[in-house]
C-alpha cells in the first residue's frame, strides 16, 4: 500500500520550503495543499487546531505540525540522507544553530531591520550584524553548516538565501556583504545553486511585491502611533 504524504502550506512562507526541500532530498513523493491564511480550509484547522499555520505534514492520515519537528519526523521516518548527525552532540549544535537562526537572526531581520527606518534601523542592524557573524563563524572550514552536504541547519537557515536579497531590494540597504560575511555570502549561492533548492523557490517578482507592501504596512503603522 502506498504510503499517503501531504503538505500543507503557502506559496511564499520559508518555513514550509525547509519540509519542500527536505522531502526532495529524501526523495519521497508528496501532494501539496496550499492554503489562503485568510480563509483557511477546514482540513488545516482539523490537522492543526492548535496553531491553525502551516506548515502541516500528513503522513498517512497522522497530521505533524512545527517545521523543526516536521523535520525530525521526516528524518526519522525516512531514513536515506540523514539531515542529522549521528552524534549526539553534533545533534543539539545542530538544533541549537536552528532555534539560533529563528529566535535571534530572522527576527533581528524582519523584526527589526526590514522594518524600521533611521536610527531604530542603525541600531536593529548592529544587532542583525552580530547574530550573522556567529553564523560565519560556525561555517568556518565548512562548505554547508552540515558539513559537505546540505543537512538540518541548512535548511533551518535556507530562507537566508533567497530572503535577504529580496529584502535588500526591497529596503535598499545591504545586510550580507561579501566584504564582511564571505563564508555566508558563499554558502548562500552554493545553497541557492544547489538543484533542489533552486528549482522551489517561489517567484522572485511576487515576493518582492509581497515583502514591499507588508514593508510600507509596517511603516505606515509606526508612523501613525
Amino acid at each position: 500500500m502506498a504510503e499517503e504524504v501531504k503538505l500543507f502550506r503557502t506559496w511564499s512562507t520559508p518555513f514550509a520550503l525547509r519540509i519542500v526541500w527536505a522531502l526532495k532530498i529524501k526523495g519521497v513523493e508528496y501532494e501539496t495543499i496550499f492554503e489562503d491564511l485568510y480563509n483557511k480550509s477546514p482540513s488545516l484547522l482539523q490537522y492543526n487546531p492548535a496553531h491553525k499555520k502551516v506548515p502541516v505534514l500528513v503522513h498517512n492520515g497522522k497530521p505533524i505540525s512545527e517545521s523543526y519537528v516536521i523535520l525530525e519526523y521526516i528524518d526519522e521516518t525516512w531514513k536515506e540522507t540523514p539531515l542529522l548527525p549521528e552524534d549526539p552532540y553534533e545533534r543539539a549544535m545542530a538544533r541549537f544553530w536552528a532555534k539560533f537562526g529563528d529566535d535571534k537572526v530572522f527576527t533581528s531581520i524582519f523584526g527589526g531591520v526590514f522594518v524600521k527606518e533611521g536610527k531604530e534601523q542603525e541600531e536593529a542592524m548592529v544587532e542583525a550584524m552580530e547574530n550573522l557573524q556567529f553564523l560565519e563563524e560556525e561555517l568556518r572550514g565548512k562548505k554547508f553548516f552540515g558539513g559537505e552536504r546540505i543537512g538540518f541547519v541548512d535548511l533551518a537557515l535556507g530562507w537566508l538565501a533567497n530572503l535577504i536579497s529580496i529584502l535588500e531590494d526591497v529596503a535598499g540597504l545591504k545586510i550580507v556583504g561579501e566584504d564582511k560575511f564571505p563564508l555566508l555570502s558563499a554558502w548562500m549561492k552554493d545553497f541557492a545553486d544547489s538543484p533542489i533548492i533552486k528549482d522551489n523557490w517561489p517567484p522572485r517578482d511576487k515576493m518582492i511585491a509581497k515583502f514591499q507592501a507588508l514593508r510600507d504596512a509596517k511603516l505606515a503603522a509606526a508612523a501613525s502611533k
